[in-house]
């Protein structure tokens, strides 16, 4: 079976556009693919961290994922910084990628104007994601069209490794999902859902409350023609709205404006809150009750023991091709 593997931050609060453009891809992915999910808690600290605070979201990320479907049977699911490897390997590529090749990568620079007293990883945490993912042999490593380079960034590396040691690491193909809808901010349409947005009333947390959820999409921002009709350059937000609706629901763009072709904006937003609302609420549920659960640290455990495994055999082959002593 082909292998895939996903890398997930540990820092702030999941959005709903978080569950639709990366979770439900998961879920199905699950059933495709030998599945690979890891925590990485070492990319979050390449900006300042509460010690406390990322440990809980690390807690919270893991019970919020499993809540929403993701089966522990069915993935390796760990923690990056348990795994030792990751960090050996990383510096071994660090030492054969150009200073040049890591300066152009876009999220450095956007990051780097952004905050003059950033941090040296910051610049090389782009060789350490390319050793999560080659470290693992895997086929596909699911990403948007924003984190596309980091896996072009892999795939470079891991010719050059190939081209002057041997085959050591097998080249990956990112995967691009098509079928989901990209959710923007319910003030701001023209921008993507964010969960670091300066405007929590744009974003839609999945541990929001009903009352919180429904007030943020009754106040979503639309226009005032009142059709429900889908036109992201006229009409973003409402078509966001329609976004959020037909990727919740099994129906269409076309069903939704049929739906509610005689409907007004106050009618349809009524309804996306309740389909909203009744997505989250058994996540909610089944969240609060893993989170003091003995099964994340189980769960944990048990992917580590594999993963180590994997990734120290991995490690000895680069570390004998490189001419370190063994």
């Amino acid at each position: 079976m082909e292998k895939v593997l996903t890398g997930i931050q540990p820092s702030g609060a999941l959005t709903l556009g978080n569950y639709i453009g990366a979770i439900k891809q998961m879920l199905k992915y699950q059933d495709m693919y030998e599945s690979y999910i890891f925590i990485a808690d070492m990319h979050a600290i390449t900006i300042p961290q509460d010690p406390i605070k990322l440990r809980e979201n690390i807690r919270s990320l893991l019970a919020i994922y499993l809540a929403s479907g993701v089966d522990p049977k069915k993935n390796t699911i760990f923690l990056q910084s348990e795994n030792i490897y990751h960090a050996n390997v990383s510096w071994i590529l660090e030492c054969l990628t150009p200073y040049g090749e890591l300066g152009r990568m876009t999220q450095f620079k956007d990051k780097k104007e952004k905050n003059a007293n950033f941090s040296a990883g910051l610049l090389t945490y782009p060789v350490l994601m390319a050793s999560d993912i080659l470290l693992y042999d895997v086929d596909f490593v699911p990403v948007g069209k924003d984190q596309k380079q980091h896996v072009e960034l892999a795939r470079n590396i891991a010719e050059r490794v190939n081209k002057k040691y041997g085959e050591i690491f097998k080249v990956p193909l990112p995967l691009i999902p098509h079928d989901g809808a990209k959710i923007c901010d319910l003030v701001d349409p023209t921008r993507k859902m964010s969960k670091s947005s300066d405007n929590p009333k744009g974003v839609i947390y999945l541990l929001d409350d009903e009352k919180t959820i429904r007030k943020k999409i009754m106040s979503a921002t639309t226009d005032s023609e009142m059709r429900v009709v889908y036109d992201m350059e006229n009409k973003p937000g409402i078509s966001n709205l329609i976004n959020i609706y037909t990727s919740l629901s099994n129906l269409t763009i076309k069903d939704v404006e049929e739906k509610y072709k005689d409907s007004n904006y106050g009618t349809f937003k009524n309804d996306v809150a309740d389909l909203v609302v009744s997505v989250l609420t058994p996540i909610q549920e089944k969240y609060y009750k893993l989170l003091e659960s003995a099964e994340l640290d189980k769960i944990l455990d048990a992917g580590i023991e594999k993963t180590t495994s994997i990734a120290k055999e991995k490690y000895e082959l680069l570390k004998e091709k490189v001419g370190l002593y063994r």
